[in-house]
């Protein structure tokens, strides 16, 4: 049966602590998936819906972007997935009443857990300047009110246009062109704070900012590198498609700061081994210093040039560019001052060189343990120049593998959410829709802070996800965002961005992706892209949680007419009838020829990738390209440690499903910091003790996160790692990695004060 939502906050004073796990899933896993499920749910409601996601034929998941094979299971989802929707296709719901009931300050003083649990948003609310609370408002009086504040701006570069990447290829299509129409590129989104530093490197590199392989490749490698990502919480069905690779006769390297449950063992519940022993899935765990990824692989890559044979010389001699330069800085790098950087033993490098050796199909995985440092791009551009070294990339069982992680995150970006779109795409949505889109580049996420924060943005709209919550600099965002005239969020729940508001406030509450989208066209399909480029079709079944709602496209549509009353584009169409949205898309973005026929069939199709599908590099040299930048890591004071934000097993991204994070023995509590003993107890901490962390940045100045509970931990000696959002305000708006400027929230400088020991201000 249903349960109703938390009255109020639980207490987090007093996590438990026991020891971490070392296998994931099993029989635990399906029994809490259930459990959530049913609270939000109930049981025929549970079955009804979790046997839809990801099928054929069902609903995509809303929550990682991890690919299906074309042979789908029964039980087709993840213990997260559940969750995920079971949060969305919950009973409860969020109206009036509630708003009525809870001022904007009383929301503002409840945790994101709470704010999460209350259930579905119902109506358009209103936030009136100067007001306490919320109200109800019309949806033709909410996008006047969105038009008024849009065409008052002296520039259409004062309005901000966010995107999460649970937004459909349809809605993502549709709100570029609308943003693009008004006059902007202000087009910034969550990979700006997670692959951009992949995208990045890889666009430079190979030609193409996304991943080289499919779910076959990752059957057939001989080798995967899974390097900076924890799939055990935040991509479990990945473990399954490691487990087959295993079966195959595959090697597993785990390079990490912190072990993981997940790359320990994999108990699948799909299988009888899985109820009982499970799948060990990691060869090698190889316990990287926060930061040190890049100096790993330059050690590898001039161990396998110093190996006679090693080399892919035809492959390097045909496909390659800038071979001798990089050569020349791998074999110049300094044994022991690069090893020290890794915090590893040679030993363990020595022992990585020989599953490479061995292997002649390789791939290597990553996720925001890569990305989000200063030095990200350069990291991932040694890992090109690793694979390009043996030939590991255009050929089966071999490739770059950066796991994305919202459900059409990927989508997203190729619909055109960029701020700084190609010159191509432009051309081509001027031939489309015979307007001329502007030229100059946008904010992104850490930029259009800035430009709220100085005063230079003034309207800020989001479709979808929790944009406070998720930026950097905790403070200084939220500062931003009550700056502005106007925030407007496309939301299906509630969450903490929309209680910090600008003078005034929307909620515009769509559908989710369960539910039933009928137009006037009749019903409706939207399509995703998935990590590794597959397009396909997710039709909702469920009746939507209010009669109220309207979908993401249909808002963008509307919204598009009431600020654009004279625009000749086909708004109305557009919602009506999505097909008429892809057929615009088939002509604008390459690869999506004749879309609609296409994604009919079912498990969708495969986007044109030229590095995998012919070998051919579509970068400025015409060859892939091996870059020799020099190593870099992060330099840690005495009595310091480098701080990674991570995620619970009890959330994703920013939605926290419960307080516990089973696999590291964490219970009732997120304000908990991990640190190695011996850390701990050389800076005077016992297991059990609370500490301010205090994060310290290259000017001088420092910001505070209060009272964690300390907790003994086996991570890497010198690093220590605390969940975010709440670590958040740790993250200076100014770190940031070069060239992609993603927030580099993964190598933060911190010192431990005891709790409460600041000094007052005077």
């Amino acid at each position: 049966m249903a349960t109703k939502p938390p009255a109020s906050d639980p207490a987090q004073d007093a996590p438990r602590v026991t020891a971490p796990q070392h296998a994931a899933a099993g029989l635990p896993a399906v029994g809490h998936s259930l459990r959530v499920a049913q609270r939000q749910m109930g049981v025929r409601r549970t079955a009804l819906t979790l046997l839809r996601v990801n099928q054929k034929d069902g609903f995509d998941c809303p929550g990682c972007a991890w690919p299906e094979g074309d042979k789908r299971h029964t039980a087709e989802f993840c213990e997260n997935g559940a969750k995920a929707v079971a949060e969305e296709a919950t009973l409860r719901r969020v109206g009036p009443d509630f708003f009525a009931a809870h001022s904007v300050a009383d929301l503002a003083g409840r945790s994101g857990y709470w704010l999460g649990q209350q259930g579905r948003l119902t109506q358009p609310m209103h936030l009136a300047e100067g007001a306490t609370h919320y109200t109800p408002v019309s949806w033709d009086e909410a996008f006047r009110v969105i038009a008024e504040e849009l065409t008052a701006l002296g520039s259409p570069d004062e309005a901000v246009f966010y995107t999460s990447g649970r937004t459909s290829n349809e809605a993502a299509f549709l709100y570029q062109l609308f943003a693009r129409e008004f006059g902007t590129n202000n087009l910034p989104d969550c990979s700006n704070m997670c692959h951009e530093s992949s995208g990045s490197a890889l666009s430079e590199t190979i030609g193409v900012g996304k991943g080289s392989v499919s779910l076959e490749d990752l059957h057939g490698a001989d080798l995967i590198i899974v390097a900076g990502q924890n799939p055990g919480t935040n991509h479990p069905r990945m473990l399954s498609a490691l487990e087959k690779a295993k079966a195959g006769g595959a090697k597993i390297i785990s390079v990490n700061p912190l072990p993981e449950a997940g790359l320990e063992r994999f108990k699948n519940p799909q299988t009888p081994k899985g109820l009982t022993s499970g799948t060990a899935l990691t060869d090698l765990f190889l316990q990287v210093r926060i930061g040190g990824d890049q100096a790993l692989f330059r050690l590898l890559n001039k161990l396998i040039l110093e190996t006679g044979g090693a080399l892919d010389e035809s492959f390097i001699a045909e496909h390659t560019h800038g071979f001798e330069d990089f050569a020349k800085a791998a074999r110049d790098a300094d044994w022991e001052e690069t090893l020290a950087a890794t915090g590893l033993g040679r030993a363990d490098v020595e022992a990585a060189l020989r599953l490479v050796l061995a292997s002649e199909r390789t791939i290597v995985c990553w996720a925001m343990g890569l990305t989000q440092h200063k030095h990200s791009v350069p990291t991932i551009r040694e890992i090109v120049n690793f694979l390009l070294l043996r030939g590991n990339i255009g050929r089966p069982g071999a490739g770059v593998c950066p796991v994305r992680g919202h459900s059409n995150v990927q989508g997203d970006r190729t619909m055109g959410i960029f701020e700084r779109p190609a010159p191509a795409f432009l051309d081509a949505l001027e031939r489309e829709f015979g307007f001329a889109p502007p030229r100059a580049h946008g904010y992104d996420v850490v930029r259009a802070i800035r430009a709220l924060r100085d005063g230079k943005a003034k309207v800020f709209l989001a479709m979808g996800g929790n944009f406070v919550a998720a930026s950097p600099d905790t403070e200084v965002t939220e500062a931003a965002m009550r700056r502005a005239r106007l925030t407007v969020h496309v939301s299906t729940k509630l969450n903490r961005s929309h209680v910090v508001t600008g003078a005034r406030a929307l909620i515009l509450p769509t559908l989710g992706r369960t539910e039933r989208d009928v137009q006037a066209g009749g019903e409706q399909f939207v399509t995703v892209e998935d990590s590794m480029g597959m397009v396909h079709a997710s039709r909702g079944r469920l009746a939507p949680a209010s009669p109220t709602l309207l979908s993401e496209p249909a808002i963008v549509a509307r919204l598009a007419r009431a600020v654009l009353p004279a625009s000749p584009l086909p708004w109305e169409e557009f919602a009506a009838d999505y097909g008429r949205v892809r057929d615009s898309v088939a002509r604008v973005v390459p690869g999506f020829e004749d879309f609609n026929a296409r994604v009919a069939h079912p498990g969708g199709f495969a986007l044109p990738h030229a590095p995998r599908d012919e070998r051919r590099f579509p970068t400025a040299t015409g060859k892939a390209n091996f870059t020799a930048a020099p190593v870099e890591f992060p330099h840690l004071p005495a009595g310091r440690l480098l701080l990674q934000t991570l995620r619970s097993h009890d959330q994703y991204n920013t939605t926290i499903y419960g307080l516990d994070d089973r696999y590291r023995g964490i219970t009732n509590g997120r304000r908990v910091v991990l640190v190695h003993p011996e850390d701990a107890t050389a800076l005077g901490y016992e297991d059990g003790a609370y500490v301010d962390l205090v994060s310290e940045w290259r000017d001088g100045s420092e910001r505070r996160a209060p009272r964690f509970r300390v907790v003994h931990y086996p991570t890497a000696r010198g690093c220590a790692a605390a969940y975010y959002p709440e670590t958040n305000v740790l993250v200076p708006l100014d770190a940031t990695a070069d060239t992609s400027n993603t927030p580099a929230s993964k190598s933060l400088v911190v010192r431990l004060e005891p709790a409460g020991a600041q000094a007052p201000a005077d």
